[in-house]
């Protein structure tokens, strides 16, 4: 609605008068003007780079005229008087170049906290600051742990992926992280889609843990000044603000720093891996890593599935580098995206790298495939998974406990999709129980046209 238009409809709505809806016209913003960075703090969203008992990583974003920003941060208190005791951490900033313009991101990790603790942070500078945000930290025990696991969100994230990500933290309030599986946008370097994802999240990003590893639309052309090599070739890299964004382990192969990674915590082995890269050499780092793991659980999260649950989508070589490991080493639980619907495995082993993918087995690994946003594909007419959805947005609640793990899937309204709860063998090296807590409702099976 015009500037005149507005005077005038609010005139008329003063006299007593209303206009039809229909006649009601909305000019839409583009996002050069809708996400365009502040001197104020935005974006604020929490990851961990380290030892999530006794460290939190924050990264925000402002506008390129400020160039040097903090973060405070004190143990929370009922009062206001928690900030006389704040410790102040000097950010690392950088530029980004992004088709909207340029900004600054600005990173820290606060360091020396204590285990299991609520913390209260802001970011700024000068007389320009957030609000304080809070967070709590990890247990340094076995204690049991819950997150939220999302498959893609990729397409119409603010208008069809925001109601997800609301609904499965009203749905488990009580989670300590949320994981995406990849393709958080549909163009890795186009600023309005972050835009959009970071508006969706909200003060959720703030105050829970993001983690996440990068799908293939996080791998996008040069927006910003191409080549003329880059224009010819169209060739995809990186999104160039994935290493500003997200502050995470980098304890990966060499050059896949911060997209292969993994982090120990409360029982748990948890591993992100890259399936954009070199899977041979993830491989060979992923069999130290699994080797050498001295937790009870083992999670792996990447985004091509295992065993696809859509049409025309098969991945043979993670099949013939990746899940032989899986099996060797009893990796418990197995978390992707990219299929655009859902499916999820009982406990699998390999059986053919090349055909058919794997079989139910006593023992071996639980795979899942899921999906949050608004983008549908069909399913396969037959496949192993023992329970599907196409045409569903869904997202995940995980507990882990000392001797079992507790997967919940629900839609987007809130309803129970599917269940399992996988036991730990009280003998060393035994293989786990899977009982199946499927709901007695129908498979959503219906099919959906795929672009």
């Amino acid at each position: 609605m015009s500037h005149h238009s507005c005077i005038l409809f609010l005139t008329l709505s003063l006299l007593g008068f209303t206009l039809p809806a229909h006649t009601l016209t909305y000019a839409k913003e583009p996002g050069a003007q809708i996400y365009q960075p502040t001197p104020v703090p935005d974006r604020i969203m929490l990851t961990w780079k380290q030892d999530p008992a006794h460290t939190q990583s924050v990264t925000w974003r402002t506008d390129t005229s400020v160039t040097k920003c903090y973060g405070e941060i004190a143990v929370a208190e009922a009062g206001p008087d928690f900030a006389k005791t704040a410790r102040q951490f000097k950010a690392e900033t950088s530029q980004l170049k992004t088709d909207l313009g340029d900004c600054h991101f600005h990173a820290i990790t606060f360091t020396d906290l204590k285990p299991d603790t609520l913390y209260a942070y802001r970011v700024g500078a000068d007389d320009t600051w957030s609000e304080w945000m809070q967070f709590r930290t990890l247990s340094d025990q076995d204690d049991p742990i819950t997150f939220i696991y999302f498959g893609d969100a990729q397409n119409q994230i603010k208008s069809l992926w925001s109601r997800v990500i609301r609904q499965a933290v009203l749905t488990a309030p009580e989670a300590r992280f949320l994981l995406h599986a990849g393709d958080l946008v549909n163009r890795g370097n186009k600023d309005e889609e972050w835009g959009e994802w970071n508006y969706s999240g909200g003060w959720i990003n703030g105050m829970l843990t993001n983690m996440a590893i990068p799908g293939n639309h996080e791998y996008d052309v040069n927006r910003v000044n191409p080549t003329a090599e880059e224009q010819k070739t169209k060739k995809r890299h990186l999104a160039r603000r994935w290493r500003q964004r997200f502050e995470f382990p980098e304890n990966g192969p060499n050059g896949m720093k911060e997209t292969v990674y993994y982090l120990d915590f409360q029982g748990i082995r948890f591993i992100g891996l890259n399936s954009m890269d070199d899977r041979e050499a993830q491989a060979k780092w992923l069999e130290t890593v699994l080797k050498e793991n001295p937790n009870r659980w083992t999670i792996i999260t990447h985004h091509h599935p295992i065993n696809s649950v859509s049409e025309g989508r098969d991945n043979p070589e993670l099949r013939e580098h990746w899940q032989p490991l899986y099996d060797k080493y009893q990796v418990d639980l197995v978390l992707q995206g990219h299929d655009h619907s859902y499916g999820r495995t009982g406990l699998q082993l390999q059986r053919n790298t090349k055909r058919k993918a794997s079989h139910q087995s006593a023992g071996g690994t639980v795979y899942a495939v899921s999906v949050s946003g608004p983008k549908m594909y069909e399913l396969k007419a037959k496949n192993e998974f023992l329970r599907r959805a196409a045409e569903t947005q869904l997202y995940q609640v995980i507990t882990v406990e000392p001797k079992e793990i507790r997967y919940q899937a629900f839609t987007a309204t809130g309803t129970l999709y599917d269940a399992f709860t996988l036991r730990k063998n009280s003998r060393v090296g035994g293989p786990n129980e899977l009982i199946n807590q499927i709901p007695d409702t129908p498979e959503r099976t219906g099919s959906a046209k795929k672009d």
